[in-house]
C-alpha cells in the first residue's frame, strides 16, 4: 500500500468482535472495534437424535445461539470448522471429534463414511458439497442482522482507516453502508478473510488485501508483513 492506515476497524458481530480487537491490540495496531451485526437466535425443531451420528458446525454462533433444542444433542460428537468453535462446543458440553482449518467443506470431506449428520447453520450459509456415503440434515438455528454504520465510527479509526472484513455479507453491507451514507471508497482499505469475501466488497477501494489462510492471527500478521 502506498499510504499506511491510521488505524483498524473490525466490524464482526460479538463475541468474536471482541476477541478480534484483543488480537489486534496484541499484535501491536491500533484498531477500533464496532458491531455492524447482531447474532439473534431462531426457533428450531430438533430431529430425532437417533437420525444423528454427529454434528456439523461452522460457527460458535450455532452453539451460542442453539437454544433448549440443542441440549437434546449433548451426546452426539461435534466436528467444528476450527478451534474458536470446537472451544465453544467443549465449554457447551459437547465431545468434538475434529476441528477443521480451511472451511466447513474440508471439514466434512474429514469425515469418514458412513454418517449422518445434523448441520446446525445460520440463515446465509455456504453451501456443501456432500461426499458418497454421508448425509446431512440442515437446521438454521441463528441469524445475522446488519445494523446501520455511523460515520463518526470511520472517523474514530483514523484518517485511512483499514476495514476487517470476516464475510461475505459483511463486505457487501459494509459497502452499501458506505454508499449510503457517503463515504468515499478510495479513502478505505480493506483486509478481507478470503478472496470470496474480497469480491464481495466491490470495487474502488484504497486498496484489498487478502488473508493468505481464513484466520484472524494470519490475516492480522500477514497484514504486519505487508508493512500496513
Amino acid at each position: 500500500m502506498t499510504e499506511r492506515p491510521t488505524g483498524l476497524l473490525a466490524i464482526r458481530p460479538e463475541p468474536g468482535l471482541s476477541a478480534t480487537v484483543t488480537l489486534g491490540h496484541d499484535l501491536g495496531f491500533s484498531i477500533v472495534g464496532y458491531p455492524l451485526f447482531e447474532v439473534r437466535a431462531r426457533q428450531w425443531r430438533c430431529p430425532d437424535p437417533g437420525g444423528v451420528d454427529a454434528l456439523l458446525i461452522g460457527s460458535a454462533n450455532a452453539i451460542r445461539h442453539g437454544g433448549d433444542a440443542l441440549g437434546r444433542l449433548r451426546g452426539k460428537p461435534v466436528h467444528a470448522v476450527g478451534e474458536a468453535t470446537a472451544r465453544a462446543a467443549r465449554e457447551a458440553g459437547f465431545a468434538v471429534a475434529g476441528v477443521g482449518g480451511g472451511g466447513l467443506q474440508k471439514v466434512l470431506d474429514s469425515i469418514a463414511a458412513p454418517a449422518r449428520l445434523l448441520r446446525i447453520a445460520g440463515a446465509e450459509h455456504v453451501p456443501l458439497y456432500v461426499p458418497e456415503g454421508i448425509t446431512i440434515q440442515m437446521v438454521i438455528g441463528y441469524e445475522t442482522v446488519p445494523l446501520p454504520l455511523a460515520p463518526a465510527i470511520l472517523q474514530e479509526a483514523g484518517e485511512r482507516p483499514l476495514v476487517l472484513l470476516h464475510s461475505a455479507s459483511a463486505a457487501s453491507h459494509f459497502a452499501g453502508e458506505c454508499d449510503r451514507i457517503g463515504i468515499d471508497r478510495a479513502r478505505l482499505a480493506l483486509a478481507a478473510l478470503g478472496p470470496r469475501i474480497a469480491s464481495a466488497a466491490g470495487e474502488g477501494w484504497r486498496a484489498i488485501h487478502v488473508a493468505p489462510r481464513p484466520s484472524d492471527r494470519e490475516m492480522l500478521e500477514s497484514l504486519q508483513e505487508a508493512c500496513i
